[in-house]
């Protein structure tokens, strides 16, 4: 009987070089979050806020996937000197080749926090490691309460979980209990943060984040 080669691990590639990003991270003391969400979520606003927020109390850098355009990294780059855009074209997700890439224009030594914002998705970006210490997913109100259980891997592989835009809560159709409801029967400990970004309504996810923020 022919033998048939079976492909085991296809994303085997990719996790050697994440392991060779993260021991870099390592070694430089930085702490690396991956942060995934949906287009309009608010992952690009989310992090300008946080970047003011942070600004004198912990050494940035930011890493932009998108598809095209270099907008996001532009406005990004109004907080934050180290920041590297990378266009993935067709594709739907950062992969750990193309962070470090990126890794290659930044001085990561001089960094204790490094954001990759991933391309708007909530599945493709899921199952790729990236070399990074904490995977964050976001989802916002203006999405509808379903989205947490449409996206189960995402609930059940973040560090943490983000609600943006509570401020739209009055004027959108979203139950913030069946949310919570359908995050807790997929996991019953999953840490679950409200925000409103582009209010500067941050001050827990900063509380989350300091602690992982070295500092000299």
């Amino acid at each position: 009987m022919k033998t048939i080669p079976v492909v085991e691990n296809v994303l085997k590639l990719n996790d050697e070089v994440a392991l060779l990003n993260r021991r870099q991270f390592t070694q430089a003391g930085v702490f690396v979050v991956d942060l995934i969400g949906a287009p309009g979520s608010g992952k690009t606003a989310l992090l300008e806020a946080t970047l003011k927020a942070l600004a004198g109390r912990c050494r940035t850098g930011v890493i932009v996937g998108d598809p095209a355009t270099s907008r996001d990294g532009e406005r990004l780059g109004r907080y934050c000197e180290q920041v590297v855009q990378v266009n993935t074209g067709h594709g739907c997700h950062l992969d750990a080749n193309q962070v470090r890439q990126a890794m290659g224009r930044l001085n990561v030594t001089d960094l204790d926090l490094l954001f990759i914002e991933n391309v708007g998705n909530l599945i493709c970006p899921v199952g790729f490691d990236l070399g990074q210490n904490a995977k964050v997913g976001l989802f916002s109100v203006s999405e509808g309460d379903d989205k947490a259980a449409k996206h189960p891997h995402l609930v059940l592989t973040a560090d943490v979980l983000l609600l943006n835009k509570i401020d739209l809560l009055a004027y959108v159709s979203f139950s913030r209990d069946r949310f919570m409801e359908d995050i807790r029967h997929l996991r019953a400990d999953a840490e679950v943060i409200e925000l409103a970004a582009s209010k500067g309504l941050i001050k827990a996810w900063i509380d989350w984040l300091l602690p992982r923020c070295r500092t000299r």
